[in-house]
């Protein structure tokens, strides 16, 4: 793609503007947009009406700018984090009408774990992660799953801080961090109370594709008081049972 001035190609541009909109900011001018993704205002309205005509942004009846069903559509078509949604769904169905609280599914992307699933019951306790929100991969007991399986070379980048407290008790410790991973790798299953919100209690375990390799991190959110061992175990059944459904799915 050509290249701006400034040195930066049509596509970072793109992906710059795309990135302004996240899970609390859905609407926006193209003004907003413009100054959000550090661009200059007729270059930011030029390309907003470009990628408007394109679909891949609409306005609303206020000329507000919102991200377009066509770029939804096409996110969807041959998405890995759409299929494995469809093979855990059915599984996490069977641990929420079990648990009751909050069940998730979420995967390592960027450095973050990204969730990409989450079913709640109407009145089950606290919980701030979202479909398609971001966490930092020490701070929930599912990204200390995806990080505790991850390439040694992320947790040495991760372990190397700065470890973000997102709660007065997540893990920001290097020492004490990389214990907590080894001890991931050796049971299966992490109890972390607190990491996130001080009134709940994350568990999670790893889901596997066939060959062994961790591909995602399934987890239940509970208020901090409640026992975690019969979670936990719903938790195991469910992955293995995903890990089989991906397995029997595949090509």
């Amino acid at each position: 793609m050509a290249n701006s001035r400034s040195g930066e190609s049509v596509t970072e541009r793109i992906v710059r503007v795309l990135e302004t909109f996240d899970t609390d900011r859905t609407v926006q001018t193209a003004a907003e947009i413009g100054r959000r993704a550090r661009l200059p205002s007729s270059t930011a309205h030029r390309m907003v009406a470009e990628l408007v005509e394109c679909g891949l942004l609409e306005r609303d009846d206020e000329q507000r700018v919102h991200l377009g069903m066509r770029l939804w559509e096409l996110a969807l078509r041959g998405s890995r984090a759409l299929r494995l949604r469809q093979a855990a769904l059915p599984f996490m169905e069977r641990v929420q009408a079990r648990v009751r609280e909050h069940t998730q599914l979420a995967v390592l992307e960027n450095d973050e774990t990204l969730f990409i699933e989450r079913l709640s019951h109407p009145h089950a306790g606290a919980n701030i992660t979202r479909i398609a929100g971001r966490l930092p991969l020490h701070a929930s007991s599912s990204g200390l799953v995806l990080l505790a399986h991850g390439p040694q070379e992320l947790r040495e980048r991760i372990l190397a801080g700065p470890l973000e407290a997102v709660s007065p008790e997540t893990l920001t410790d290097p020492a004490r961090l990389h214990r907590v991973l080894a001890g991931i790798r050796r049971d299966g299953v992490v109890v972390a109370p607190g990491s996130v919100e001080t009134v709940s209690t994350g568990i999670a375990v790893p889901v596997r594709e066939g060959r062994g390799q961790v591909i995602a991190a399934l987890s239940v959110v509970l208020p901090r008081d409640a026992p975690t061992g019969p979670a936990a175990e719903e938790l195991r059944a469910a992955a293995s049972g995903i890990s089989a459904a991906i397995g029997a799915n595949r090509p």
